[in-house]
């Protein structure tokens, strides 16, 4: 499925997108504020393409123009989230090269998966975290009515060998659908 906003195509990865992906992914600014060590070679990046973001609802973000990956969206579905175990909610999950920084890109991405989330897979909620530290990833949550949950402390980040402090916050159906009549600003 590929979906689409003003600027942005989301669409399934490929393993030919394994050099765009290694370009932004190696950038020591990206994953390891996210959660995961940035990539070493572009071989690594291809076996993420293949063993990660193969996933029913990862997504690559692009732009329109050339269609090449800068980031990736996904929602984590049941069995793959540890913040929730219903089959009605899902946890997002998203990350953008560097040089997009700024430019409004992921809050358009976020709020197009939301809107799939919510009107294709019939989600009641949608989770959504980041580590201490992260306050880009926290504003993108506030920007798209995610509401604060809770935080937890000594949280085990498994990909790089620490724990971390993280925030968790939730988007309810309900709350996304008063939205749509009353945007946040």
């Amino acid at each position: 499925m590929v979906l689409q906003t003003e600027r942005l195509l989301l669409r399934p990865w490929q393993e030919s997108d394994a050099e765009s992906l290694y370009a932004y992914a190696k950038d020591s600014d990206i994953g390891p504020i996210a959660g995961w060590p940035a990539h070493t070679s572009v071989e690594e990046s291809r076996s993420v393409i293949t063993h990660v973001f193969s996933a029913p609802e990862a997504y690559a973000v692009c732009l329109k123009g050339d269609g090449k990956p800068i980031g990736a969206i996904e929602l984590k579905l049941n069995g793959h989230t540890d913040m929730t175990d219903r089959d009605d909610e899902c946890e997002l999950g998203y990350w953008l090269g560097k040089p997009f920084w700024g430019h409004g890109i992921i809050p358009e991405a976020v709020r197009e998966l939301i809107r799939h989330g919510f009107e294709d897979l019939n989600m009641r909620a949608i989770w959504c975290g980041y580590y201490e530290g992260n306050g880009k990833s926290k504003r993108v949550q506030e920007k798209c009515g995610f509401t604060y949950f809770r935080t937890t402390e000594g949280l085990d980040v498994p990909l790089m060998g620490e724990k971390r402090t993280g925030h968790t916050s939730v988007l309810t159906r309900e709350a996304w659908l008063k939205q749509a009549i009353t945007p946040v600003v």
